[in-house]
């Protein structure tokens, strides 16, 4: 006996939910049809979700049309209403402006000494070391600024795949370092010349330079590439 009530997802067997096989295989995996059916998120009283999902994809030749769909053209397939047809068409939008929108980014990187400068006074009067990654697309424009760790600056304890998860995130093509030495001294420590070496050699393995490694003192700066602490080639 099919039920009066609206048929949910979750209603559906286990081995074809499609919120669950997005959270184990990804949202690329998975069909038109499940990734509408998640938006759709209810059946109607007569079909499950899927079913409804199928009917709207089947009433479109291609999703192309999708993008100039009219509220009316939605409401005349079967399972879907008015309220379907809005939060259909509010998601149909929200994706376009996303297509549409443009990296942010924080300006350009002319030299490390215009990167110290900002940096000085954000990094200077921490009491801890605070690692900070600028990230930068091809053009050397900063595409976002992280603090990616806290605290005393050794290999054990700040790991490169916390600086380049993000790196491949945001798709950066380089990336600057910069940490502050609480004593207000910037001279390099052992520990800072082989985790930037150690950085190096990770950078040059995944594609994506290391610029330089900042350190910041107080009211002072040394650029470690500057002053020839960087790797040779």
């Amino acid at each position: 006996m099919i039920k009066d009530e609206k048929l949910f997802i979750r209603e559906m067997p286990e081995d074809c939910l499609p919120r669950e096989r997005l959270e184990v295989v990804g949202e690329k995996a998975l069909s038109n049809q499940e990734l509408l059916a998640i938006l759709l998120r209810t059946g109607s009283k007569n079909m499950n979700v899927m079913k409804v999902a199928s009917n709207f994809l089947n009433y479109f030749n291609h999703l192309f049309e999708l993008k100039n769909a009219t509220l009316t053209e939605m409401m005349e397939i079967k399972g879907i209403g008015r309220v379907k047809a809005i939060e259909l068409r509010a998601a149909i939008e929200f994706g376009y402006r996303i297509q549409q929108s443009t990296q942010m980014k924080f300006g350009k990187v002319s030299s490390s000494y215009q990167i110290a400068q900002n940096l000085i006074y954000e990094l200077q009067d921490f009491q801890q070391e605070h690692l900070v990654c600028l990230y930068l697309n091809t053009k050397n424009e900063v595409i976002k600024q992280e603090t990616v760790f806290k605290g005393s600056l050794n290999q054990s304890v700040a790991h490169p795949r916390e600086v380049f998860r993000s790196a491949v995130k945001c798709s950066a093509a380089r990336l600057i370092l910069a940490h502050n030495h609480p004593s207000g001294n910037p001279t390099p420590s052992e520990s800072d010349i082989h985790f930037t070496q150690r950085m190096q050699e990770c950078g040059k393995m995944m594609g994506i330079e290391v610029l330089d490694h900042i350190i910041i003192g107080e009211q002072v700066y040394i650029s470690m590439r500057e002053e020839n602490f960087f790797a040779v080639d």
